[in-house]
């Protein structure tokens, strides 16, 4: 029996908001950014802080259909397009786990043209005038799905001007409310050298670390179904795509979310109940990991024809950059790339 998904055709957004707990205590680690710290911001409900960016999400969430040790896909998710980099014949990277997906330097900027040729001869119509954007979710479908769900932005001038971008349609986040710091701290102890020079790493350092606690923390995950369906791909994709994010978020919260060392989440049971259903529309239940992977297993099948799986070659020399002093402080102006998760 089909999962019967009538009841999305007229919402604009499949929004679902799971309270979570620590794992284990009461504190947990938020993310950092350089600079800054901690995200803390002020509402109504009092402080509050960034746990998990919607950046570092989307890179949690591309991850689950990805198997590490066979580097290649699940094999729940076979049949899906998505594009795999060589390097002297052996794996290097995917767009799976590439931040900017199918705009990753190692497709677009190496020295061998021969899929950067393809997709902008496949891509030429859009050079001049408004973007067509079923062509580019076409095109996008065929190579890499996950860019449809994902977003990307295809920054090369040499297609269509770098006018080419599609936004996030699967988005989440964690926010945590009614937060108080957890200060703590300690020792870097050198049982051999004690009072030895510490800028060479050597000696006793103490420091101060900042945990928190929370009378809430609550994943946001976001769905655009409108945006799905404004690709115009037709029935039977927009059934894949909402299958393969509904997958996604289930295998997100069935799965680990032990964000850092001193962050391990789990759903909140007590607030949540079973099975966890969706804000708007109210009512719509997350199906069971098992549901949903025959469900998405039938909606691959039935949209195989336009998808493919591609190799590319990457054999330049990995040159280090001239600004390492910035890159090293974890500084970034990619919209996608995982800020530090220290």
């Amino acid at each position: 029996m089909s999962i019967e998904l009538s009841a999305l055709e007229t919402s604009p957004r499949l929004l679902f908001e799971i309270p979570l707990k620590p794992i284990q205590g009461q504190r947990f680690q938020p993310t950092g950014f350089p600079g800054l710290g901690a995200a803390t911001f002020q509402t109504e409900r009092g402080t509050c802080v960034l746990v998990e960016s919607a950046q570092s999400m989307a890179n949690r969430l591309e991850t689950t259909i990805w198997d590490e040790a066979a580097q290649d896909l699940k094999p729940l998710a076979k049949g899906l397009s998505h594009v795999t980099v060589t390097r002297t014949g052996k794996f290097l990277t995917d767009t799976v786990l590439e931040s900017h997906r199918i705009n990753s330097p190692y497709l677009l900027e190496g020295s061998d043209k021969g899929f950067f040729n393809t997709l902008k001869e496949e891509l030429g119509g859009l050079d001049a005038g408004p973007i067509d954007r079923r062509l580019l979710a076409e095109k996008l479908l065929k190579y890499d799905v996950g860019s449809l769900l994902h977003g990307v932005f295809l920054a090369k001038k040499e297609l269509a001007g770098g006018r080419l971008r599609i936004a996030r349609a699967l988005s989440a986040f964690i926010e945590a409310d009614g937060v108080r710091v957890a200060a703590s701290g300690g020792v870097k102890n050198d049982h051999v050298n004690p009072q030895g020079e510490t800028k060479s790493g050597f000696g006793n350092v103490p420091f101060a670390r900042d945990e928190f606690t929370a009378d809430q923390i609550t994943l946001y995950v976001n769905l655009d179904l409108g945006q799905i369906r404004g690709y115009g791909l037709g029935a039977k994709v927009e059934r894949l795509l909402i299958l393969l994010a509904l997958y996604k978020v289930r295998a997100l919260v069935d799965g680990s979310l032990r964000l850092r060392t001193a962050c391990d989440l789990e759903i909140d049971s007590r607030k949540t109940g079973s099975p966890i259903r969706a804000r708007r529309p109210e009512g719509f239940e997350l199906l069971t990991a098992k549901v949903l992977e025959r469900e998405l297993a039938e909606a691959i099948e039935a949209c195989k024809g336009q998808m493919i799986a591609t190799k590319v070659r990457f054999d330049d020399d990995l040159k280090k950059g001239k600004e390492e002093g910035k890159a090293a402080s974890g500084e970034s102006e990619q919209e996608d790339a995982e800020e530090p998760q220290g």
